[in-house]
């Protein structure tokens, strides 16, 4: 079985500034780490890999130093890794980023499946998975929280929705997007990581797709245009108060009329 995971690099913390003419994010010199909802991908693709051999994959898009959560999915047991790198995708929504993903998907080979995690902490759109499957025109399937059963054929699985649970069974080539509850994610491995430290990673730009018009990626191909976009305000103001249990009764009182909560 043949299975490529979707796989991205997010900010390692909220206190990310924010670009005030594009309003993307400003990655640069901001720590960084795995979206943690991709780890969960990468357990589903080594379980079914175990079960049924074959390779997993992992694919990211991203600055140069994205590559880091490719040597990170090395280290849990992932075997090849490729990532889509080029300033013509900065600042791309999840459309341009799904076209783009899926155009590296097709360059890298051919596969059974594709996994992705629910969605991104930096983004929590969760569109990228479903749409990578429209350009790819495939059957995908989101919210998956059980592999039932797989063959060479089809996989079987189980979705969470709000007011149900649903069995579905794809024909591969198909793709899935996982919850956090299918699996507990295993740890990297040391003796992994030092014997794929020097992996070679596989990079794509612009150029090696098949579809390398410029107009459809970056903010050129992003038909979402942010109006505004801010951390949230951070709120630390106290106060302290001393005196008799009345009198501070009676302080309260007065602060919460002076906000207008009473």
């Amino acid at each position: 079985m043949n299975i490529a995971v979707c796989i991205k690099q997010v900010p390692g913390t909220n206190k990310v500034e924010v670009d005030p003419v594009t309003g993307v994010l400003k990655r640069n010199g901001v720590e960084s780490k795995m979206n943690p909802y991709d780890l969960y991908a990468i357990e589903t693709a080594l379980r079914l890999k175990e079960q049924f051999g074959g390779e997993v994959r992992v694919i990211t898009m991203g600055p140069p130093q994205a590559e880091a959560v490719i040597y990170e999915a090395f280290s849990m047991g992932a075997d090849d890794g490729y990532l889509i790198t080029d300033r013509a995708f900065a600042g791309a929504d999840v459309l341009a980023t799904s076209r783009a993903i899926s155009q590296g998907l097709k360059k890298s080979g051919d596969f059974d499946i594709i996994i992705c995690g629910k969605q991104s902490t930096d983004g929590d759109t969760a569109q990228v998975g479903p749409e990578i499957s429209e350009y790819l025109g495939l059957a995908s399937v989101t919210n998956v929280t059980e592999i039932i059963s797989a063959d060479d054929k089809s996989i079987t699985v189980k979705r969470s929705l709000p007011l149900a649970v649903e069995t579905v069974k794809l024909k591969f080539p198909c793709l899935i997007s996982v919850e956090k509850d299918i699996y507990i994610p295993r740890l990297p491995s040391y003796l992994k990581k030092q014997a794929t430290k020097d992996k070679k990673i596989s990079v794509f730009t612009l150029n090696d797709f098949e579809d390398n018009d410029p107009m459809h990626y970056g903010l050129n191909g992003s038909p979402t245009q942010v109006q505004r976009i801010f951390p949230p305000a951070v709120n630390d103001k106290r106060e302290m108060w001393q005196g008799s249990a009345h009198e501070i009764v009676q302080k309260l009182s007065d602060k919460l009329k002076e906000l207008k909560f009473l």
